[in-house]
């Protein structure tokens, strides 16, 4: 390995092995040599070999499994912006894919705190409860639960169509205008990882929305529990001058 002083060591460590891995010579689930051998193999000390794997496992390019080794991450295949108010039915088809939904449950159901305060609700008001399951080309995706006011819904409203915004425009004559978002990770879930069919290695992304009309208001509150290994969310930031 060819050092340029101005550059640190772990930096081109990264440089090696991500060149390894994007040639093909390191395959998606293959497990990394130790620590030792890579230090061993690129002349470098071992802190140097574990600073670069620090960073790369930040990156989501490695995933380390404690007690068995470090391995090549699956490469994300869904990837969308923060600041982009998209369906996810949009985001499945823009990589070529069948969207597609099992329905877990649609109702009435008593508010939780978190619904009241969200969604503005009034006293003894019921909410429109959906859960489901989105996949593409017929591989679990998304688990979406999904909430309403039911005081702004027709008697008849029947959500029927693949993307909740889709069907709140057609069949509710309401349209979203922007959403207010977050993401939070969380760890293997018995129940939502079993749906999702993911392993305990696997986190989820937790995408928590509140999207509001052209009004202002609350429509929509959804919580999306998205398979780590398959979707990347990123945000563009502009300096202020």
């Amino acid at each position: 390995m060819n050092y340029n002083h101005q550059t640190p060591r772990y930096v081109l460590v990264i440089e090696q092995i991500k060149g390894k891995i994007s040639s093909g010579e390191w395959e998606t689930g293959e497990r990394l040599p130790s620590e030792t051998d890579l230090a061993k193999d690129l002349r470098v000390s071992r802190n140097t070999v574990r600073e670069a794997l620090r960073i790369l496992e930040e990156e989501n390019i490695i995933i380390r499994r404690h007690g068995v080794g470090t391995f090549v991450n699956q490469k994300s295949v869904f990837s969308g912006g923060i600041e982009e108010l998209f369906s996810i039915t949009e985001m499945i088809e823009r990589e070529g894919k069948k969207p597609g939904t099992k329905l877990l449950f649609s109702g009435l159901v008593e508010p939780h705190s978190d619904d009241i305060e969200e969604l503005q609700l009034q006293e003894e008001e019921k909410v429109l409860l959906v859960k489901r399951v989105r996949t593409a080309d017929g591989v679990p995706l998304v688990y979406c639960v999904d909430k309403l006011s039911a005081n702004l819904l027709k008697e008849d409203y029947h959500f029927s169509e693949e993307s909740m915004l889709h069907s709140l425009q057609e069949e509710a004559g309401i349209t979203i205008s922007y959403a207010r978002a977050d993401i939070k990770t969380l760890g293997y879930h018995d129940e939502i990882s079993k749906i999702l069919e993911c392993g305990p290695d696997t986190p989820l992304l937790i995408l928590r929305q509140v999207h509001y009309d052209l009004a202002d208001r609350p429509i929509l509150y959804s919580l999306n529990f998205f398979k780590s290994d398959q979707i990347t969310f990123n945000v563009y930031r502009k300096r202020s001058l």
